[in-house]
């Protein structure tokens, strides 16, 4: 006969290694924050952008994705480099409605 398994200690094991995965999900938000550079702007304009972003159509998302996928890949990084004529450049809104 088979020895019964212990379900409760399974259960508390998952519960124990979900709670792990939640801590490392908002360190890698956090890590991606100060990545992209968004650590720099006020938590009001972040959290703004956010809103905006999940209201997003899905040709901008779109093109935030390729973005996004650019700069995990290293091609793309925040800059504020000045531009070959030596203004500055502007801040690249993503593609957002202007207000």
């Amino acid at each position: 006969m088979k020895k019964p398994r212990d379900l409760d200690a399974e259960l508390q094991a998952l519960q124990r290694r979900a709670k792990a995965l939640k801590g490392r999900r908002v360190t890698q938000f956090g890590e991606l924050v100060i990545a992209t550079g968004a650590d720099k702007l006020d938590l009001d304009v972040l959290a703004g952008a956010l809103l905006a972003a999940g209201k997003a159509d899905a040709g901008t998302r779109e093109g935030w994705r390729s973005k996004g996928a650019a700069f995990f890949q290293g091609q793309a990084r925040p800059s504020s480099k000045p531009a070959a004529n030596g203004e500055r450049r502007a801040p690249d809104d993503g593609g957002a409605p202007p207000h």
